[in-house]
């Protein structure tokens, strides 16, 4: 009898050992599967999540959109703003056990600049050298001034990876990547799930209060909320609105939720391969037509519950920036009607590849049955995400709906959409006379300059619509309501610094 006994409270035990385990396992769901885990080559919103826990920066954001040190400590421009001087963070190691000292960050930086495909060249550009001035100082050396800078670093250009890792497994460091976030490496299965598990020499890991993450793949909308509801999710990103009073009404969730900085568009292939050659990729009339036959508020009141804010720039029409002189123009189904006539197009046929995510493929036929109205017979190309995006960069689309989770800084919601070189000009749209105002408009820190560029950026952009922008998103998180101390942030990502499973 008291073997039996002793066998009991051992399962007992056991039973309470596995369940406290498991609950600082924290499974987030994701709408997409991020592309490449290597913040020089990636380009995808929920990579960006991922690389949140995994990948620290040289500088971080505030949840109010300030810049403040993360692996730098503290900075100093010279007198001309050509030179910035980076103090960094001691005693900082990545997940191999190298340590983080100015020859890592050199690395790091330079591998941005200079690897094939990188993706963040763009984004720092102006820097021309990385000087090591001593263990823990760097020096960026700049071609001019370059006002975007530190908001670059706070993002993918400013993630420090292990030089001894990078170089050992050469363009497959993105499978098995090594940083020094909170928490590091542990398996991925494509289209499945990514697992992270805590960093325990991490240089702040008394903020981190979990033990696992486990990142799931779950495009459907439907199939991620019921997950929520039944507890196999402790987290979903982009809550659907639609499904927002139903997870209210759940005494076992919450919600988080916060405006975005980003935008959801349409971009038009103008100059990349044989389907720029098409009617709307080389006639701005017909851009505009398309345009015009777009209800925006009624796109967000049918699809988004009403929950998004309209819009048709870069940034919202809140944001110190927003060009006033172009407000978001309104549905004019006659004149769009008109344009396609005079351009010889009555009847115009367009296909829009557009990502398999429920959220896309629903305004996706929302627009489909708007532009309809006009003449306009618009096909959908439904494309799972990453694929969609590697066929975009080979100019495999005639025009793409596609979203931008948005930076801190507007140079980094326009540049690299517009400028004629630029890596995330998919379209291969190209205006010297846009270049030398994007350039303008990195060149001076002065807000009340700068938007005075940006209303000439505006003009030019807004009439020959090589992106057509329709709306900014609210982040809405859904949240088991054991899971507490967690900040949203109005990038979208997720940081876990602070929370804790109950």
């Amino acid at each position: 009898m008291r073997g039996i006994v002793k066998f009991v409270v051992t399962l007992a035990l056991v039973a309470a050992f596995s369940c406290a385990a498991q609950a600082k396992t924290l499974r987030i769901g994701l709408a997409e599967d991020p592309d490449i885990l290597d913040p020089t080559l990636a380009r995808t919103f929920v990579g960006r999540i991922v690389f949140a826990s995994l990948c620290d920066k040289l500088f971080e954001i505030t949840p109010e959109l300030k810049i403040v040190p993360q692996l730098a400590t503290s900075y100093e421009w010279s007198a001309d703003n050509k030179t910035l001087t980076l103090k960094l963070r001691q005693g900082v190691l990545f997940h191999d056990g190298e340590p983080f000292n100015a020859q890592a960050a050199k690395f790091s930086l330079d591998r941005h600049l200079t690897m094939q495909g990188s993706n963040r060249k763009g984004e720092i550009s102006a820097v021309q050298s990385v000087d090591v001035v001593d263990d823990s100082t760097i020096r960026l050396n700049l071609s001019k001034p370059f006002a975007p800078l530190l908001a670059a670093l706070t993002d993918r250009a400013g993630m420090m990876v292990s030089p001894k890792a990078a170089e050992a497994e050469g363009a497959n460091f993105g499978a098995a990547p090594v940083c020094a976030g909170p928490f590091k490496f542990v398996e991925r299965v494509a289209q499945d799930h990514i697992t992270l598990a805590k960093f325990d020499k991490y240089w702040n890991k008394d903020a981190i209060h979990i033990d696992q993450v486990e990142f799931r793949t779950i495009v459907d909308n439907a199939a991620r909320v019921a997950n929520l509801e039944s507890g196999s999710l402790d987290m979903i990103e982009r809550l659907p609105p639609t499904d927002v009073p139903t997870v209210r009404k759940d005494s076992k969730l919450q919600i988080a939720s916060i405006t975005e900085i980003g935008y959801q568009s349409i971009e038009i292939n103008t100059n990349n391969g044989p389907q720029a050659q098409s009617p709307i990729g080389q006639d701005p009339r017909l851009r505009e037509a398309f345009e015009l036959a777009i209800d925006r508020d009624a796109l967000n009141q049918v699809v988004f519950n009403g929950e998004f804010t309209p819009g048709n720039q870069w940034v919202s029409p809140t944001n110190p920036y927003y060009a006033k002189d172009f407000p978001v123009p309104k549905r004019d189904v006659e004149k769009a009607k008109a344009l396609l006539k005079s351009a010889g197009h009555p009847n115009l046929e367009v296909t829009m590849m557009t990502p398999t995510t429920q959220e896309a493929q629903s305004a996706a036929q929302v627009i489909q049955a708007m532009v309809k109205e006009a003449g306009i017979d618009l096909k959908i190309q439904s494309v799972e995400f990453a694929t969609s995006l590697d066929r975009a960069e080979k100019g495999d689309f005639e025009t793409y709906y596609i979203g931008w989770s948005g930076r801190s800084d507007p140079d980094g919601n326009i540049y690299n959409f517009v400028a004629c070189k630029a890596p995330l000009n998919d379209g291969h749209y190209c205006n010297p006379e846009l270049d030398k105002l994007l350039d303008e408009s990195r060149s001076t820190s002065d807000p009340a300059t700068r938007a005075k560029v940006y209303g000439k950026i505006a003009a030019i952009v807004l009439n020959e619509r090589p992106w057509i922008f329709l709306f900014h998103r609210k982040w809405i998180w859904g949240l088991t309501k054991n899971l507490e101390g967690y900040t949203p942030y109005p990038d979208g990502l997720i940081r876990l610094a602070g929370a804790s499973l109950r």
